[in-house]
């Protein structure tokens, strides 16, 4: 079974929480998910109760060991774009998803990439057909 890293904001805001647990279902259905901590609703903006260098290591550790790194980037976050940065480094695939909206667009250095599958979705059942075919 695949190891999949599901990037998400943490510190950016975790207004989407809930949704990043559905997406980590959908995902737990095809694959091994590293991080499903990020969808834990007790998770707030200030992130694991850690030292930052401990969190630093444990999650280049967990996108090191993944064979797939899957990130939903609607919600701006310097953090998803360092792992998504580093997982591109190391040739591993990636696949950022981000939802429409007129107020925010996900960077062009995301959107921009030859190596990042970037898609549009609506809804988490939406999201459910992606995500099983990047999988595939």
């Amino acid at each position: 079974m695949k190891k999949v890293y599901f990037a998400c904001s943490i510190r950016g805001g975790r207004d989407d929480a809930e949704l990043y647990g559905q997406l980590i279902e959908i995902i737990k259905r095809h694959a091994h998910i590293l991080t499903e901590i990020f969808a834990d609703p007790t998770l707030t903006y200030k992130g694991m109760n850690k030292p930052e260098r401990e969190i630093w290591q444990t999650d280049l550790d967990w996108v090191r060991e993944a064979d797939a790194i899957i990130a939903e980037v609607t919600t701006p976050s310097l953090g998803v774009g360092y792992e998504i940065a580093k997982a591109e480094e190391w040739g591993k695939p990636v696949l950022a998803l981000y939802r429409p909206s007129p107020e925010r667009k996900p960077s062009a250095m995301i959107l921009g990439s030859p190596n990042i599958h970037c898609v549009q979705y609506t809804s988490p059942s939406n999201a459910a057909k992606i995500i099983e075919d990047f999988l595939a």
